[in-house]
């Protein structure tokens, strides 16, 4: 079975995608901030990481700059989940080295897409 972690400090953003996923029948693990999700993504080593950019204290874009740095960690994709819809924040992602983006909101057929 494949493992997503679930990055949002948004309570019904992050069950959404936790729905999304487990009826796809991924196993989820959750983060609640850009600092939580770099210490999980080292202790669980999921397969995808679902990163919301808008979160108190460490930023999506931040925490994703700190995976794709660490030899541990920079090996996950990660998709961007968020309600940034600039063509800049698209671009920036890209260099950060995500592997996709989906703005909110957003379909189950285009989470299970970008995938």
């Amino acid at each position: 079975m494949k493992k997503v972690l679930v990055v949002d400090d948004a309570p019904v953003d992050s069950q959404n995608l936790q729905r999304i996923f487990a009826d796809a029948g991924w196993v989820v693990v959750t983060a609640a901030s850009g600092a939580e999700a770099v210490a999980k993504a080292k202790a669980e080593v999921p397969d995808l990481i679902m990163m919301d950019v808008n979160m108190p204290g460490l930023d999506g874009f931040s925490a994703t700059r700190q995976l794709m740095q660490d030899p541990a960690t920079k090996g996950i994709p990660v998709v961007f989940v968020t309600s940034k819809d600039q063509k800049a924040d698209r671009v920036f992602a890209q260099m950060l080295g995500a592997k996709g983006y989906v703005t909110k909101p957003y379909t189950a057929d285009q989470i299970l897409g970008t995938i």
